[in-house]
Formats: C-alpha cells, sequence, structure tokens
C-alpha cells in the first residue's frame, strides 16, 4: 500500500514541472459476476485488479497517468511522465504526509468472500429456474449477480491521505413474456453496500418471479390513454425521475460548462416548496455511499434543493477550485484508470408529511406509476422522457386496471414546480450511473409524488 512508498517524493515528482494540486489513487480489489440465461449459466466471472492513478491539476487543467505496476519506482516514473504534461508555476510548498486516515470498517455478516463460488452459483441458478417455469408466456430469463470488494487510498499535496474499504452485492433478473405477437418485458433488481445478508430481506427468487409477474400482468394490459393527466408517482418507481430531471444538472461541471438549466439559478425556486432534494452518500449500506469519495473528501449529505429553493450544487476537487469552493464530497471515478468526475451518489426526493393512499384519493383520473424504465434527459433545456413499465389507471381515487406503453415527458424544472402533494413514505431504486465513459454505483429514492398534469404518451 502507499504507506510502503515516499509518498512526498512521488508527489513533488508530480510537480516538478509545475501545478497546484497533486494525487495519488490507489486502487484494489476484486469482483465476481455470474450471468444465467435460458436454463444455462452463461458466465462465471472472477476478476481481480491493482493500480495506481497520479493526477496533476494546473491552472484548472488536469494531466493524468495510471499503472498496474505498483512499485516505487514506477509510481515516480509515472510521477515524472505526468509531469512532463504540465506547465505552470513551480509548485513551493512543503509536502508533509501523515498517517492515513482510515474510514471505520463497515460491519458485513456475510463477507461475499466467505461465499462457496458454487453457493453463488446456484443461487442465480435457481432465480433463474423459478422464473421460466412461472408461467407458460415466459420467453426468456435472464439472472445476474455481482458482488465486488475494492479498497482505495489517497494521498495529495495538501498533506491529506485517506483510506477506505467497499463492499457491494447485487443481483438483477429481465424476463421477456409474450402472448401472440405482443412482447412485454419485467425487470427487477436489488443491490446495497453489503455481503450476501442482502438476500434476507428478498431471496433472488422473489426478485426474478417479481421480474416474470410484471413482464406477464403487461400481456393483459391495455394500452394506456395519451395526453394531459395528473400522474402519481409511487415511491416504489424509485427516483428515476429525480436522478435525471435534476440530479445531473446540479452537477457542477455541467452547470460550469453552460450545459445545465440549473445554472446561475442559485436561490430561485426550481420546484414547489414541499420539495427538498438531497444527495447524501452517509446513508448506511446504500448503495451510492462511501466514507470517503475518490478524491478521499469525507461523504456528505447536502441539501441541493430546500422547500423549493436551489441552494447548492454537486462539487469535485477541481470545480470547487474554479469556484474558489470547497468540494462536496462528490468526486467519483470507476477505477484507477479514470480520473475523478462530479457524481452523484444517493439522490432522493425528502418524504413529506401525506399517507399515500391518501393522495391517490385525490385524483379522480390519472395514471399511478409503480415502477419506472429507462429514460433520458437533455440537461441543457431540461427536457426529458421516461418509460413506464408498470402503470395503472386512477379512476375515482382508486387504482384500477393496469396499462401499458407509457411514457413521461416534460421539463425537470416544470414538473417539480407542478409537484401537488409528497407522501410519507420513501422508496429506493438502484442502479449503475454512466457519464463520461464510467459507471458508478447509485441510488435514488422518492416518496409517492402527485404531479398535477404532465404529457403520458401512448394510444391517443
Amino acid at each position: 500500500m502507499l504507506e510502503n512508498f515516499n509518498i512526498s517524493r512521488i508527489l513533488r515528482t508530480a510537480l516538478s514541472s509545475g501545478g497546484e494540486f497533486a494525487e495519488i489513487y490507489l486502487e484494489e480489489g476484486a469482483a465476481t459476476q455470474i450471468v444465467a440465461e435460458d436454463g444455462k449459466i452463461e458466465k462465471v466471472l472472477s476478476v481481480s485488479d491493482r493500480g495506481v492513478s497520479i493526477r496533476v491539476i494546473s491552472d484548472f487543467r488536469t494531466a493524468f497517468g495510471y499503472t498496474n505496476e505498483v512499485t516505487e519506482k514506477s509510481l515516480l516514473e509515472l510521477a515524472a511522465s505526468v509531469s512532463s504534461g504540465v506547465k505552470g508555476g513551480i509548485f513551493d510548498r512543503n509536502i508533509i504526509v501523515g498517517a492515513a486516515v482510515s474510514a471505520p470498517v463497515m460491519f458485513i455478516r456475510l463477507h461475499p468472500d466467505n461465499i462457496r463460488l458454487e453457493q453463488k452459483v446456484a443461487l442465480v441458478a435457481q432465480a433463474e429456474r423459478a422464473a421460466r417455469e412461472s408461467s407458460a408466456a415466459i420467453r426468456q430469463v435472464m439472472a445476474v449477480y455481482r458482488d465486488g470488494v475494492a479498497r482505495m487510498q489517497v494521498a495529495n499535496s495538501l498533506g491529506e491521505f485517506s483510506a477506505c474499504s467497499r463492499i457491494g452485492t447485487m443481483f438483477a433478473s429481465q424476463v421477456v413474456a409474450a402472448s401472440g405477437d405482443l412482447i412485454q418485458t419485467g425487470y427487477e433488481s436489488n443491490g446495497a453496500c453489503r455481503g450476501f445478508e442482502l438476500f434476507d430481506e428478498k431471496s433472488a427468487v422473489e426478485i426474478a418471479l417479481a421480474a416474470a409477474k410484471r413482464a406477464e400482468m403487461m400481456l393483459s394490459a391495455r394500452r394506456a390513454p395519451g395526453g394531459m393527466m395528473p400522474v402519481v408517482l409511487s415511491s416504489e418507481a424509485g427516483g428515476t425521475m429525480i436522478h435525471e430531471a435534476i440530479g445531473h444538472g446540479l452537477e457542477a461541471d455541467l452547470v460550469q460548462g453552460g450545459v445545465s438549466v440549473y445554472r446561475g439559478k442559485l436561490g430561485e425556486q426550481v420546484a414547489s416548496s414541499l420539495v427538498t432534494v438531497i444527495d447524501d452518500s452517509t446513508i448506511p449500506y446504500a448503495r451510492g455511499s462511501f466514507y470517503f469519495d475518490s478524491e478521499g473528501v469525507r461523504g456528505q449529505k447536502n441539501v441541493l434543493v430546500e422547500n423549493g429553493i436551489l441552494k447548492g450544487y454537486l462539487y469535485d476537487r477541481l470545480t470547487g477550485m474554479k469556484e474558489g469552493c470547497s468540494s462536496t464530497g462528490n468526486g467519483r471515478r470507476e477505477s484507477y484508470h479514470a480520473k475523478p468526475i462530479v457524481r452523484m451518489t444517493n439522490t432522493l426526493i425528502a418524504p413529506g408529511s401525506t399517507a399515500p393512499e391518501e393522495i391517490v384519493k385525490t385524483v379522480p383520473s390519472g395514471l399511478f406509476v409503480r415502477k419506472m424504465g429507462g429514460g433520458q434527459v437533455n440537461t441543457v433545456t431540461g427536457d426529458f422522457m421516461f418509460e413506464v413499465t408498470e402503470g395503472y389507471l386512477i379512476e375515482n381515487g382508486a387504482v384500477c386496471e393496469p396499462v401499458r406503453g407509457a411514457t413521461l415527458t416534460g421539463s425537470g424544472s416544470e414538473v417539480l414546480k407542478n409537484i401537488l402533494m409528497v407522501g410519507s413514505d420513501l422508496g429506493f431504486g438502484i442502479g449503475t450511473c454512466g457519464k463520461d465513459g464510467q459507471g458508478v454505483p447509485v441510488s435514488d429514492a422518492q416518496p409517492t409524488l402527485l404531479i398535477g398534469s404532465m404529457t403520458v404518451g401512448g394510444a391517443v
């Protein structure tokens, strides 16, 4: 690990041609992936990796390099190579790096490393088989298990030195059902910074069967009506909308690049007064949580929108330097191969005070969304489009028959201003967020929400 090397010498070498900031990032980890499809185990993959990257920031520009040869000689050579890409004033401050500040050890009851590979394979095979045999309408099933253990250390020219570990386990199933020419897909997943105890709360079989049930149910659903109507988003839908509609737009690199609709709106009302938006990497065991981010900055709870008023953006070190402010602990990277960029962690709308069932009762006619699918957003305009993978009509204040083929479109800022009621519940969804070619684990959450009116795509 880094304490075995002369960290100060490596950092001085990285800054030998100039620069304001230098950093060494070491990561080592191992991961397992198992995929079952159509009654067969298609993939069993166990990998491990170890490497170091060095970054120098000079005049808000980044020089970056990495190696998987972790020796002092190779790190000094890498530091010299990175330094050759820097032009700037000579760094003339002392670099004194003390002992590493280590994150508290997270309690994991069933560590993935202590579970036999055969047991993991059996879990995936059993779940795939249960979904495939659940109905004659099922045509295709895919079940995916992943776990990973990563340890990182970060030391920088400010003298900061931090270390932490991260453990994650995830299971997902995608099921295709068909009736004649009609094909429907169901998806369900669960994941957290936990070990094999993840399956105590919901088994792999239960996850796969939920996906199968959703796919089969949508075969009998009629086409969703289209037009403007009230929409109730269940807390079970997860926080896909908040992630896309506002989350990315509050990442400081997009704001500074002029590609965010929320640029220049600090202190302005950007949502209903009922809405508070938080990004919080300190939620115990959540998929997007950590003690230190990938730059060694302590994870924290960031209130971005409070009672509808925009309070702040998400920063890493570089974007913070550009504005003369501190990082908010949102510098994240996929691995040592990549430089850190601003990323969300666990992003949510805070719960309100209204019982979810009372929200539905106020709607004479509309759409109830239980599960959201994929979506996309234009961060410049805030316009978005999401698929609804499980939706129902609301009639006379009650959730009625299922509908298929619905999409939700609109402007993130306008929809957030049109939230009329916020439930007292809170439901989480998980994902891997992609940006600039990097994927990082995240979770999103929301309470049950009533949106007064929005565009529903479907049958006209």
